[in-house]
């Protein structure tokens, strides 16, 4: 789990979903995840079921908040939030073979939801951001540090993170960044993700000098 962690958002896209993953796809992101709060069931299984299919062989599918449409679909998991499905009974429902990501926004939700089996912890919102009405309040770059320094799991981060910023955010040790408005608002959603993906590869490793 390293990279960009690409996340859909339909209000906020200027090329629409499926071109946005297919972008996505093509800039070797690892995960994709479907985020999509409006619409029928129905057109969320639809839209879910086709963009599953195109990651399906290349990238990790996963789906927000909806388990029944993960399954239906079978997707390689899902993100839940604090105000979702509890973890455990997620777990139940899933399998352990299945992916969960679990949203957390202080130490005492990245404890629990890291003990409690999750395979990664979405922290956010680093940075005030516009892209999620109930994102509540900034975390900052010192909430992803110390999760690394206490428990040994995966960090994605999220909020307000854009090319300015994202090399501190990576530096605080996130092992993965989702930008949405700063990638999928612009016309070069492949670049845009790969200008992410290369700051990975940018910072050297502890000990060592660029």
């Amino acid at each position: 789990m390293k990279g960009y962690y690409f996340i859909t958002d339909s209000s906020f896209s200027k090329n629409g979903n499926f071109s946005d993953v297919c972008n996505a796809i093509k800039a070797e992101v690892s995960f994709v995840q479907f985020r999509e709060k409006k619409g029928t069931t129905r057109n969320l299984y639809n839209d879910a079921l086709a963009l599953r299919e195109q990651c399906k062989g290349t990238t990790k599918f996963i789906v927000n908040d909806r388990i029944d449409i993960a399954m239906a679909v079978d997707a390689d998991g899902v993100h839940i939030g604090q105000d979702d499905m509890p973890l455990s009974v997620a777990r139940k429902i899933l399998g352990k073979d299945k992916i969960i990501g679990v949203t957390v926004h202080n130490m005492i939700e990245a404890i629990e939801a890291a003990t409690g089996g999750a395979d990664y912890l979405g922290v956010a919102p680093v940075f005030a951001t516009s892209t999620k009405e109930d994102s509540g309040n900034p975390c900052g770059v010192e909430l992803i540090s110390e999760i690394k320094r206490k428990l040994p799991i995966p960090v994605a981060a999220i909020g307000g993170i854009n090319l300015d910023n994202a090399l501190d955010v990576i530096n605080a040790g996130a092992d993965m960044i989702c930008a949405i408005s700063a990638v999928v608002t612009k016309d070069d959603v492949f670049g845009e993700i790969k200008k992410f993906q290369r700051l990975f590869f940018s910072v050297p490793k502890e000990g060592q000098k660029n």
